[in-house]
Formats: C-alpha cells, structure tokens, sequence
C-alpha cells in the first residue's frame, strides 16, 4: 500500500479519474491544498497513466512495499554488513590473543610455549572443550614442579590463562628500622600499630613529616632499641574544590511523533536512516552486531524529543557542584578513603557561567615511612 499526496487545481479531476478506473481507493483525507488517500502498490502505475497538471507524490509505505523500499534504498549496507557478519562468523573462531596472567616472565614463556606445542596458538582456529582439557592435563603433568594449577578461558578471540606457580618456601623480607610519620597536614581518625611505639592519639593534629608511631624504643625517656614500625594512620584532611558550570541547560521531552528506520554502526560512524529529527530517543532492534568486526544493523524506532531551555536553580547548582567535586575526587582516593563531609563556601556568577567552591573534608591514609636504620641511637638522644 502507498500513501499518496495530490496538490493542484485539478484535484477532483484526478479523483473522479481513479473512480472510473475502479480503483480502490482508502481513508482519503481532503482540503483546498491537497487530497491525501492510500491505494494498492499494483494501482499506482494506473495512476501514474492519467494526464493531470497536478502534483502526484509518495508520502509513506505500507506493508511490503515499505520492505522493498528500504531493501533498495539500503542495498549496498545490507549487502556489506552480510558480507561483514560472514566474515565475523569465520574470524570469531579464530584466536588473536593469549593472555597468561603471572607476574613472573619465565612462567609465561614455560606456558605460552607448552600451549603452542599442543594446537593453542594465535591465529589459529580455537579448539574443542574436550581437546582443551586434554591439553590442560598435559601440560599439568609435564610441568608439575613448576605449575601447581592452570585454567583456560575464552573471551571471544581472546584465551585467558591462569596459573599457579608452585611455589616454595621462601625467607620474608627483612624489614629495617623506620618510622611511620604523617604524610600531610591532618587530625589523626585512627592509628592501626602493628609494630612500634604511639606517638599521637585521636584527634592530635600533626603536621607533614611529625613522628606518629616511632622505630625508636624508649625506656622512660631513653631509647634502647630501633625496630620496623608497622601500621597504618587515617586522618581527615581538608581541601578547597573548584567547578565551574552553566548558568542553563537543556532540557528534553519525548513527544509522541515515531518514525519507523534503520541505523548502522561502523566502528564509530553511526547513521541513521528514515529520521528526520534533530533531537531525539531511539530504540533498536538488532539485525546483525558484532563484536569482533564492530558493524551493527538494526531495525531502530525514532521517538522525536523537544528541547526548552531551563535556568539552573540554586538548589540544582549546589547539587551539580557537590556531584561534580565528589566526582573529582573519586578518581584519586582509594578503596579505604572516602569524602567525609562537604560545604558550598561562596558561589560567582559569570556571564553564562557559576564558579562554585566547596569545602571538603576527606578521610586519608596518611601513612609515610622514615628510614631510621642509619641513625645512631646516642646522636639521636644529643650524646
């Protein structure tokens, strides 16, 4: 079925023409600037024959013609992407990678090495579950002095290997004399002592470099030993923040204007195709994609959004600016530090812009060490 648009002065000429004709014609849609109405594909070449000074145009597909249009409109990107889903099937069985996770150098070549010996190598088809633990049990039982466990995994193109060297009986390290001082200004949260002697308590304040726990072992105000200091110290440490943000932003509506298209993705150029909107959301439906090969086709739903201009209000700005600092900071604290507290200090507008600053508060491991194997202990008393 097609969707026809007739605009001239001969409008009703061409419609009575279509009638004689025996033309089926549906939900016909008339005004004084156009004549709107749906007919059968097989009907449209009749009325292509009728002479008429009017303007005869295609507006919309149904059905079948809607599928051959889109299959020679998209030809040429069909017939690649088939071609490029080919090609992925024949290449996804193909290994590009093995990945032996060991610290140890010589570890990964004994590995990478006994796996190239047994059918496991890069560029190579992959191998069959039951040939892999077969190839596993090999290499397990040649090199049992060195290899306490070994497992294979495959991630697409890529083997994952992981070992566990057998390891032996080795010395620990031997820690020398130090002291743990503080690595920045702070208030002490919390002293873990695994080894030495406290200097400081909770809530002390000290300064970058101040002794916390000491190597130095006193006996009432003398030292008689120097030992390794071991531990960690927390302590809140306290920044200024800056972001700098937009006075407005934009602000999205779906609406409920559809479009029916398709969209490729090749590497990382995206089209899109049967959209006609300058803003909007999209909902695919997955033809061909890949991993490999990064070519994806999909059958996509185009949803139109409106966009209004919205001002930030001051509490969306503090909100923004916490979210923005917080942010910030994330990225350099560790696992066991974490943002304690934070205050917006002052807020500057300029011109289309808000410089905020905000004041945190943030828990640190403010551990450092103070080698003290090379001080003598009766310098260190003044004698």
């Amino acid at each position: 079925m097609l969707k026809i648009r007739i605009t001239g002065k001969a409008k009703d000429y061409l419609f009575n023409e279509l009638l004689k004709k025996k033309i089926n014609i549906y939900n016909v849609d008339k005004n004084d600037k156009k004549l709107e109405f749906i007919i059968k594909e097989k009907d449209y070449k009749a009325l292509k024959t009728i002479k008429t000074s009017c303007k005869i145009e295609i507006t919309n597909y149904y059905g079948k013609s809607r599928i051959k249009r889109y299959l020679s409109v998209y030809k040429k990107v069909i017939i690649f992407l088939l071609i490029g889903f080919t090609i992925d099937i024949c290449l996804s069985n193909i290994v590009f990678t093995i990945e032996i996770n060991h610290p140890k150098e010589n570890i990964r070549k004994i590995v990478l090495q006994d796996l190239n010996e047994n059918g496991i190598k890069k560029f190579h088809f992959v191998v069959s579950y039951q040939k892999k633990e077969q190839i596993l049990k090999k290499i397990l039982e040649k090199e049992k002095n060195s290899i306490e466990w070994l497992e294979i995994n495959r991630q697409g193109t890529k083997y994952i290997v992981q070992v566990e060297e057998r390891k032996k009986k080795e010395k620990e390290n031997e820690c020398l004399p130090q002291s743990i001082i503080a690595k920045k200004n702070a208030t002490i949260l919390e002293i873990n002592a695994l080894s030495g002697q406290i200097m400081k308590k909770n809530q002390d304040y000290v300064t970058k470099g101040e002794p916390i726990i000491s190597g130095f072992i006193y006996n009432k105000e003398k030292i008689v030993s120097k030992i390794c200091a071991q531990g960690s110290v927390y302590g809140e440490v306290w920044y200024i923040g800056k972001v700098t943000l937009p006075k407005t932003y934009k602000e999205k509506k779906l609406t409920n204007s559809k479009k029916i298209g398709i969209s490729t993705k090749i590497g990382a150029i995206e089209k899109n195709y049967g959209n006609t909107f300058p803003y909007f959301k999209k909902k695919e439906y997955n033809i061909i994609k890949s991993i490999i090969i990064p070519v994806k086709l999909s059958i996509t739903i185009y949803q139109k959004e409106k966009v209004l201009p919205r001002e930030y209000q001051k509490k969306e700005i503090e909100k923004l600016a916490y979210s923005k600092i917080e942010e910030q900071f994330q990225k350099r604290l560790k696992k066991d530090e974490q943002i304690l507290s934070k205050k917006i200090l002052k807020m500057l507008s300029n011109n289309s812009k808000i410089e905020v600053e905000v004041f945190l508060k943030v828990k640190e491991n403010i551990t450092a060490y103070q080698d003290i194997s090379k001080i003598e202990i009766n310098n260190e008393q003044g004698e």
